[in-house]
């Protein structure tokens, strides 16, 4: 079974197969990769597409000297098969496995890590440059999806790149049929021609034995080149990419091998930037996911036969819970509009965008123009709600601050997938929004603790004067029995339990772990009083004064590192209260200042002394640890990676 991909060693083994060996590869990585997604998650539509490019990439460019450089990494998977991984494979997006994006410390032929979209062009041009300046021989391959083509990083890269006039080829894979729809025989011919070295000789025969025709001759080179350039057009989408300096070949059928072999040879023969425009088919090779792209790009565990997702839980989502409350609030207010940046699904917005087409905006892959965007609509008198993933609002930090804030906009931020997301692992966890939203001026940061909760807060933000952004996690929304949350009010917290040993504060979606570890502390005689902070910014100076009435132990529990994050912020407000001299101890639980790896959630809060017998233990320490010295670094704990239930002494 699988015995060609048993056969990789690594790229230059298919160098050595045939064109039918490497045809009836490509059906072995098919059958392997849905195998494995299957039982992993991942990305699997956009891998399907590109298993015959991947297969000619690696049968024309020698790599890991030559370098290919993958723009968001969610088609790499066909690379890591072809590059020594196969053995590892299925240990693909585990704790401990290998990563579902390239990673330049996980094989020498991840040659530039990714995760976000429309960056491989940057960094290829500058490995270019770089071998330039150190005068070594290798080629340099950027791959692009028409999606990650959207990003304005990508186009401010394309015109470095045509100006610099490196050698360097960009691949754009088109999956989604939007550029051009002209694959047939005379884009073929059309692009060997063109890739042919006679066709460059002709040419510059052609142009000087004119321009020696005296007193016409430059003018009639002007002429030729203008018909040359109107027929150009008219026959090949190539326009943009020729003005900013690059050479086009294409469109090519992304799923010929023998083709997409030549003209990658032929591109690897020309001098300057050049560009191959390959059309593919998202989930080529698998029905279901042919048939249903989107659901299958990030797709949790299925049934392979039916492609029946398998669902992990009955409850329902904080993504969901957003969009229902969206659709009740639009329908309330003709002012609510929604914003995304390619992510209506992800973010619960899809039946929005249907009910309400007006006032939808799905702005692709621009963050920054999306918050900008935002701006100018709430400038005006509507009511946007930007719903972007943690990890990618990240991207428009100078919009949030210059744009939004320091005009005081009222534009909400429904920042999906905060706190650790599992599997995607680093370049998506989105552990530091916290950190770099709240200490923003004019900006509100709520995080909810249950999905009623979070329905309440999008209330309170689209009745707001100023910026608010919500926090909120991936997945099922957690219940605390016995808890209803009250009314919102601005800036306070509420009590949740009652206690008189210590106190917890828990943000958002951690405060189900609390009241489960204060029940397991009470087994043990300490009575935990619990806090739910409800809002990050500002900070409850009431709450937190009568909380240090009553206690001298205090535990902040947030799903963010915390550096910067609110046990950070609650302890500056101390501060400023005059306490550093009084006799607390202050533990902060959180994520340390380092990368989380990937894993499932409960693995990663496990290694981290986040699960619920971390948190137990920690806390255990400190309520029979007896009474500080005052707040300083020597008396602020946190919870530190990789021990389980460590209580290292930290900065405070």
């Amino acid at each position: 079974m699988h015995e060609l991909l048993r056969s990789i060693k690594g790229p230059e083994s298919l160098r050595e197969m045939s064109d039918m060996q490497q045809k009836l590869l490509a059906r072995e990585i098919r059958q392997v990769v849905v195998d494995t997604v299957s039982k992993t998650g991942g990305h699997l539509a956009s891998n399907l597409g590109v298993v015959e490019l991947t297969i000619a990439l690696h049968t024309v460019y020698s790599s890991p000297r030559d370098k290919i450089v993958w723009d968001v990494g969610h088609q790499s998977y066909v690379h890591k098969l072809l590059t020594g991984r196969y053995q590892d494979f299925c240990t693909l997006r585990q704790f401990g496995g290998i990563s579902g994006f390239p990673r330049i410390d996980e094989s020498p032929h991840d040659v530039f890590g990714t995760g976000h979209s429309s960056t491989s062009i940057s960094a290829a041009l500058g490995i270019a440059a770089a071998r330039d300046l150190k005068g070594e021989k290798f080629s340099v391959v950027a791959v692009i999806g028409d999606g990650a083509m959207t990003g304005g990083m990508a186009f401010e890269a394309l015109n470095h790149a045509g100006h610099l006039q490196k050698d360097i080829t960009v691949v754009l894979n088109e999956n989604e049929m939007s550029i051009a729809q002209n694959v047939g025989s005379l884009s073929k011919y059309l692009s060997r021609v063109r890739t042919h070295p006679r066709y460059f000789r002709v040419k510059e025969d052609i142009e000087g034995l004119i321009k020696r025709i005296p007193a016409v001759g430059n003018s009639m080179v002007k002429v030729a080149e203008k018909a040359k350039d109107s027929i150009k057009y008219f026959l090949v989408p190539s326009m943009l990419f020729e003005e900013l300096g690059f050479t086009y070949l294409g469109p090519i059928d992304g799923h010929d091998l023998v083709l997409l072999k030549d003209v990658l040879k032929r591109a690897k023969m020309l001098r300057g930037p050049v560009l191959i425009h390959v059309v593919t088919k998202k989930g080529k090779g698998y029905r279901p996911a042919l048939n249903n792209p989107d659901r299958f790009h990030g797709v949790g565990c299925f049934e392979v036969k039916t492609g029946e997702i398998i669902k992990d839980g009955n409850g329902q989502s904080y993504s969901s819970a957003f969009g229902k409350a969206m659709m009740e609030m639009a329908a309330e207010d003709p002012k609510v509009v929604a914003i995304t940046a390619a992510m209506a699904d992800g973010t619960g917005l899809s039946e929005f965008a249907r009910v309400f087409p007006d006032r939808f905006y799905d702005v692709a892959i621009a963050e920054q123009h999306a918050v900008t965007y935002a701006a100018g609509l709430a400038r005006e008198g509507f009511k946007p709600v930007f719903a972007v993933y943690s990890t990618f609002l990240q991207r428009a930090y100078d919009q949030v601050i210059h744009d939004v804030c320091l005009q005081n906009l009222p534009v909400v931020f429904a920042v999906d997938r905060a706190g650790i997301v599992g599997n995607d692992g680093p370049t998506h966890h989105g552990v530091f929004d916290l950190a770099y939203l709240s200490h923003i001026p004019n900006m509100q940061v709520l995080a909810p603790c249950c999905c009623s909760e979070m329905k309440e807060m999008l209330r309170y933000a689209l009745n707001s004067e100023g910026p608010v952004a919500i926090r909120y996690p991936r997945g099922e929304g957690q219940t605390v029995k016995g808890y209803d949350p009250g009314p919102l009010v601005k800036g306070k917290s509420e009590v949740v339990r009652k206690g008189k040993d210590l106190c917890i504060i828990a943000v958002g979606n951690m405060l189900p772990r609390a009241c489960r570890v204060a029940e397991q502390l009470e087994k043990k005689g300490i009575k935990a009083g619990v806090v739910n902070a409800r809002f990050v910014k500002p900070v409850d100076k009431e709450m937190l004064a009568e909380i240090l009435k009553d206690y001298d132990k205090i535990a902040v529990l947030e799903d963010n590192v915390i550096r910067g994050g609110y046990g950070s912020y609650l302890l500056e407000q101390m501060n400023s209260m005059g306490l550093d001299t009084m006799d607390y101890r202050v533990r902060l639980l959180g994520f340390p200042d380092e990368f989380v790896t990937f894993g499932d959630n409960e693995s990663l809060y496990r290694a981290y002394g986040l699960d619920d017998t971390g948190i137990y233990y920690s806390l255990l320490d400190l309520a029979e640890g007896g009474k500080g010295s005052g707040i300083s670094k020597e008396k602020v704990g946190y919870a530190s990676g990789g021990k389980g239930v460590v209580s290292k002494q930290g900065e405070g």
